[in-house]
């Protein structure tokens, strides 16, 4: 087995997304912070989620709780792009579609609801993404379409996990 170092550039960033949860007192913020780490590592190493511990005061136990809390993050962009393109409709129809607002998760474990500056892919406005999967020119259709696929998926590994 190999030895995770947490070198200075990934410290950094982790220390900025934990200046960002102390300043906005906000528990929400974490799930920003574990996606930061996660880009970084790849998955979210036992050494790292001590780190952030220690460091937002909040104990490792909670943390490995809401890593393994939902199984569906769900990505609004808000940039230029998308926001004169329609995401707050978007927005509106997947708060509408989980019974959710941004930083929440569904009463099913099923879907957590973030807002981001920008994904990328501007062209594609309106855009969310759904884990790493990117959905563009977003309609109320296709956001009910996708949510009741990924819901389908859900449903089906449950079903795979209990036999």
């Amino acid at each position: 087995m190999f030895e995770v170092k947490i070198n200075d550039e990934k410290k950094e960033i982790l220390n900025f997304k934990i200046d960002l949860i102390n300043k906005r007192h906000q528990s929400g913020s974490l799930i920003g912070l574990l996606q930061s780490a996660q880009d970084s590592y790849g998955y979210i190493p036992e050494k790292v989620i001590e780190y952030i511990s220690e460091l937002v005061k909040i104990p490792a136990a909670d943390i490995y709780g809401v890593i393994t809390f939902y199984s569906h993050i769900i990505r609004i962009c808000e940039g230029t792009a998308c926001h004169v393109n329609g995401a707050k409709t978007v927005l509106q129809v997947l708060q509408d579609e989980l019974g959710i607002t941004v930083g929440e998760t569904s009463d099913d474990d099923n879907f957590t609801l973030l807002s981001v500056a920008c994904l990328g892919c501007c062209s594609l406005a309106p855009v969310m993404m759904v884990n790493d999967e990117t959905f563009g020119n977003l309609t109320t259709d296709i956001i009910k379409k996708t949510l009741k696929n990924f819901r389908s998926k859900h449903n089906m590994e449950a079903v795979h996990e209990k036999n």
